[in-house]
C-alpha cells in the first residue's frame, strides 16, 4: 500500500504501520529530521483516501491554538449590528455570539468531526518543540478523542481519528504519551533503500548518477557534521543535478549545489577545497565494479 504511493521502506516500518491502523492505535514515530517521518502520514491518508489534518507543533503551541479560537471580529461586527438595530437582549445576545457560526476549528478539533471518506489522518508534526503542558494537554486528548469548549460542551470523534505522531528527538517525549503509542525509531536507509527511494521520487534520474549521489550522501553522514543530510535532501539535491543537466557528480557541480544536502554554513566550509574531492574518489572506489 506504501509502495503505491512511492513511500519505500523496509518491513519492521510496514509492520507498525499495519499493526496502528488495525488496532487504532497512535503511532510515535521518532527518529532524524528528514528520514521520512511525516511523508508516511501523507502517504497513509492518499492510500486511504482520508483527509489528512497536520498540527504543526511549536514552542508555546497551547490547548488553544491547537483545539479552537472564537472568530471575534465577526463576533464584534455582530455586535455593532445589534446595537444599530436598536439594541439586542444582553442575554440572547451572548448566547447567539458563542455558537458553532463563530468558532474557528483548529486542528485538534477537526479531526474529532466527520469527515467524508471516513476519520482523518491526525499528524502531530514535530512534537519535541512543543512544552510539556501541551504534551500533557494532548495526553488527555488522545485517551478520550474528545475536547471540551465551555461554550458548547464535549465534543467527541464519532470515530478515533488516525493519529500520527513524529518527533526529531529534540527533547524527551513523556514515556505516559509514548506508553499509548506503537512506536518506530526511522532511521536513515540502506544504500539499497535509497537508491529505490531516489528511484521512486526522482525516476528520470540516470542509474550512475543516482548512485553516485547516494553514496555520497551516505558518505557525509559519517562526517563530523552539526547537521545530517537526510533523505529529503539526498531528493532535493537530485532533483538540482537534473535541472542542470548533470550526468555525474564533480568537485565543481558538488560545490555548486552543495546548499540543497548541508543547510549550515559550518558544515559547507568542511567540504570546501579538497575534501569534495577526497569524498568523491572514495565514492567511486567503492561503486567500481571489484
Amino acid at each position: 500500500m506504501l509502495g503505491e504511493e512511492n513511500y519505500i521502506c523496509g518491513r519492521p516500518l510496514a509492520t507498525v504501520v499495519f499493526l496502528a491502523l488495525k488496532l487504532g492505535r497512535p503511532l510515535f514515530l521518532e527518529g532524524e529530521a528528514g528520514t521520512g517521518k511525516t511523508e508516511i502520514a501523507k502517504a497513509i491518508a492518499a492510500a486511504l483516501g482520508r483527509r489528512l489534518i497536520r498540527l504543526q507543533c511549536y514552542e508555546g503551541l497551547d490547548a488553544a491554538s491547537a483545539v479552537y479560537e472564537w472568530n471575534f471580529a465577526e463576533q464584534m461586527i455582530a455586535i455593532r449590528t445589534a446595537e444599530a438595530a436598536g439594541g439586542a437582549d444582553r442575554d440572547v445576545l451572548k448566547t447567539e455570539l458563542f455558537t458553532e457560526e463563530y468558532l474557528i476549528e483548529r486542528p485538534l478539533l477537526q479531526a474529532m468531526r466527520p469527515q467524508p471518506g471516513g476519520a482523518p489522518v491526525l499528524l502531530i508534526d514535530e512534537l519535541d518543540r512543543t512544552d510539556e503542558p501541551f504534551e500533557a494537554f494532548l495526553l488527555e486528548a488522545l485517551s478520550d478523542f474528545q475536547v471540551t469548549i465551555p461554550e458548547l460542551g464535549t465534543i467527541r470523534a464519532p470515530e478515533p481519528p488516525i493519529v500520527i505522531l513524529t518527533s526529531n528527538r529534540t527533547r524527551e517525549v513523556h514515556d505516559a504519551l509514548k506508553r499509548r503509542c506503537l512506536y518506530h525509531w526511522v532511521d536513515y536507509p540502506s544504500f539499497d533503500r535509497e537508491i529505490e527511494i531516489l528511484h521512486a521520487r526522482a525516476p528520470e534520474a540516470a542509474e550512475t548518477l543516482s548512485r553516485e549521489v547516494v553514496a555520497f550522501v551516505q558518505k557525509l553522514r559519517t562526517e563530523d557534521l552539526f547537521k545530517k543530510p537526510g533523505v529529503a535532501e539526498t531528493i532535493d539535491w537530485a532533483k538540482c543535478l537534473l535541472a542542470l543537466d548533470a550526468i555525474d557528480l564533480s568537485p565543481e557541480m558538488i560545490a555548486d549545489t552543495i546548499g540543497a544536502i548541508l543547510k549550515y554554513q559550518d558544515d559547507i566550509q568542511k567540504l570546501e577545497g579538497s575534501e569534495a574531492k577526497r569524498i568523491l574518489d572514495e565514492v567511486r572506489k567503492e561503486l567500481a565494479p571489484a
